[in-house]
C-alpha cells in the first residue's frame, strides 16, 4: 500500500537539496495536509486514493521537468482542491493560508464552475481558452497543467475507451502544442505517444516494434560513430556527452502518412553531442565534418537563429563510411535542459532567469504569446476566439526570415500575403510584390520553412488579390478592415 507520508518527504528532501527555506517546506507540507483533508474520501477510477494525482503532479515537476520553485509544487498540490471541496475552499482561502501567488496559480488550473454556464459546451470553450491564456499570465499555470496532463495521460487504461479517446484527442489539440509552445519538447514528445495509442492503437504499436527493430540494426555503427567522435573531443580537452537518440514514435507516424517507408527516414535514430561551451559547437561540428562529409542543404544553425520557443541547437547530416545519412545535434547542456524542460529550465542554466523575467520573455519574446495576447483582446465571443485559437496558434507551423535573419512563425499553409498581414501590417498600403529568397513570386506562394520573405514597396496592387490570396482568419479580417478604411 502506497505510503503517502513518505512520498511528501521525498518531495521535501529534493527540495532542501535546492536551498529551500524551512518556511517554505512546512508550507508545501501544510499543502499536502490540505490536500489529504479535501480528497480523503474521493477516488481515482483505478480505486487509488485521490491524493496519489496530486502528489504525482508535484514529483512530476520536480524530478522530471526540474521546477524547484515552493509555490508550484504547493499549487501542484492544491491544484485540484478548489474544484473537489464543494465551495469550502475558494482562491481567498488559499491566499490567505498561503499566498497571492498560490492562490491565482491554482485558481489558474481549476476549471470554470458548470454553473456559470447554460451548456456544456459554453463551460468547455471558457475552461479551453482559460487555460491557454494561463501562458501570458504566469508560466508555472501551463507547466502544472503540462504536469497534471501527462500524470492523467499515463494512467489513462483504466477509463472507458470512449473516455480514452476524448482526452487523447484534446491531449494532442491543445496540450502537445502548449508543450511544443513552450519548447518543452521531452513532455511534448511524451504526451503525443500516449495520445496516439488510444487514436491509432494498431499504427502506434506496429511503428514502435519496426522503430526497436531499425535502432537495432543502426546501433553498432552509430556508437562506432560516437566513439570515434569522442575520442577526438577528449584530445581537445571537450568536455561532452554523446546520445543516441530517436524520434519519437508520434513524429514517425506523421512522416509515413506523408507517404514514406520508415526505412527511408534518414533521421530515425541520430547522435546528440552535449558540450559546455557555445564556441565548443561550432568546435565540434568542424570535428564531425572532418570525419564525416556533410551533407549539401542540411544543415541548420538554430544557435545563431533560435527557434520561436528559444530551441536553440546545430543540425547537420553526414555520410558515415556505409553511405549511410545521420543526423547530428550539437548543443551545450544548457540548451538541451531548455530543449527538454522548456522556458522553466531558464531557471536552473549558468545564467539562470528569475520568474519575473522568464515571464517577461514569454510575453514580449514569444510570437504565439504576442498574438494570443492580441486576439484575447480583439476577440470576445469564446467559441470564435477558440476555433482562431486551434486554426492559427495550435497548428504546424512555417518558419521564415525576414532580410535581416529575424525568425517568424506562421501557421502552416500561409503565404505572403499572411506574412505581411502578420508582422509587416504598416506596409499593406504600399504594397506591390513579393520576393521569397530574392526571387520575386506569385502571391499565392505558399511558404516553407527557412524561406526568407522580403517585400516590394514601389508601388499598389489591387486590394481584392490581396484577400484572395490570404490563408489565415485573421489576415483576412485584417485585410477587410484595410480594404474599409482604403
Amino acid at each position: 500500500m502506497t505510503n503517502f507520508n513518505e512520498i511528501i518527504e521525498e518531495i521535501i528532501n529534493e527540495l532542501k537539496k535546492h536551498n529551500i527555506s524551512h518556511e517554505k517546506l512546512e508550507e508545501v507540507r501544510k499543502a499536502y495536509n490540505l490536500a489529504s483533508e479535501i480528497h480523503k474520501e474521493q477516488y481515482r477510477q483505478s480505486g487509488e486514493p485521490y491524493i496519489i494525482h496530486p502528489l504525482a503532479v508535484a514529483k512530476i515537476l520536480i524530478f522530471e521537468m526540474d521546477i524547484y520553485d515552493p509555490d508550484t509544487i504547493i499549487s501542484a498540490i492544491l491544484h485540484d482542491v478548489i474544484e473537489d471541496s464543494k465551495g469550502k475552499i475558494k482562491k481567498d482561502d488559499l491566499e490567505e493560508i498561503f499566498n497571492s501567488d498560490c492562490a491565482i496559480l491554482v485558481d489558474g488550473v481549476s476549471k470554470i464552475s458548470r454553473m456559470d454556464f447554460l451548456t456544456k459546451k459554453d463551460q468547455n470553450l471558457a475552461n479551453f481558452r482559460k487555460i491557454i491564456n494561463g501562458l501570458t499570465k504566469d508560466i508555472r499555470i501551463i507547466l502544472i497543467k503540462l504536469a497534471d496532463r501527462l500524470h492523467n495521460m499515463r494512467t489513462l487504461d483504466v477509463k472507458k475507451p470512449e473516455k480514452q479517446l476524448d482526452n487523447s484527442e484534446e491531449t494532442m489539440h491543445l496540450f502537445v502544442p502548449l508543450a511544443l509552445t513552450i519548447g518543452a519538447y521531452k513532455i511534448k514528445s511524451e504526451l503525443e505517444d500516449l495520445a496516439l495509442k488510444y487514436i491509432d492503437h494498431d499504427s502506434y504499436l506496429k511503428i514502435k516494434e519496426q522503430k526497436s527493430i531499425i535502432a537495432e540494426t543502426k546501433e553498432s555503427y552509430l556508437q562506432e560513430m560516437r566513439d570515434k567522435i569522442s575520442a577526438i573531443l577528449n584530445t581537445k580537452n571537450i568536455n561532452h556527452e554523446i546520445l543516441l537518440r530517436t524520434k519519437n514514435i508520434c513524429t514517425t507516424y506523421r512522416i509515413l502518412n506523408r507517404g514514406y517507408k520508415i526505412e527511408n527516414i534518414y533521421d530515425l535514430c541520430y547522435l546528440k553531442i552535449l558540450v559546455d561551451e557555445v564556441n565548443e559547437c561550432y568546435e565540434t561540428l568542424g570535428i564531425v565534418h572532418q570525419q564525416y562529409p556533410p551533407l549539401n542543404g542540411r544543415f541548420k544553425d538554430y544557435i545563431y537563429n533560435p527557434r520561436t520557443n528559444l530551441y536553440q541547437s546545430l543540425h547537420t547530416t553526414v555520410t558515415t563510411t556505409k553511405s549511410d545519412l545521420t543526423k547530428v545535434k550539437i548543443r551545450t547542456f544548457d540548451m538541451d535542459k531548455v530543449s527538454a524542460n522548456g522556458i522553466s529550465a531558464l531557471w536552473n542554466i549558468k545564467n539562470p532567469k528569475t520568474k519575473e523575467e522568464t515571464q517577461k520573455i514569454v510575453r514580449t519574446k514569444f510570437q504565439f504569446a504576442k498574438k494570443l495576447i492580441e486576439l484575447d483582446e480583439s476577440i470576445k465571443d469564446n467559441e470564435a476566439f477558440v476555433d482562431l485559437i486551434k486554426s492559427e496558434l495550435l497548428t504546424e507551423h512555417v518558419y521564415v526570415y525576414n532580410n535581416d535573419g529575424e525568425i517568424f512563425e506562421l501557421p502552416y499553409g500561409s503565404t505572403g500575403i499572411d506574412y505581411i498581414c502578420h508582422i509587416y501590417p504598416e506596409l499593406l498600403d504600399r504594397m506591390a510584390g513579393i520576393l521569397i529568397n530574392g526571387k520575386e513570386v506569385p502571391f499565392n506562394y505558399i511558404l516553407k520553412n527557412n524561406d526568407r520573405v522580403s517585400i516590394k514597396t514601389d508601388g499598389k496592387i489591387n486590394k481584392a488579390i490581396l484577400y484572395e490570396n490570404a490563408f489565415t482568419t485573421s489576415a483576412k479580417k485584417k485585410l477587410k478592415q484595410f480594404n474599409g478604411q482604403n
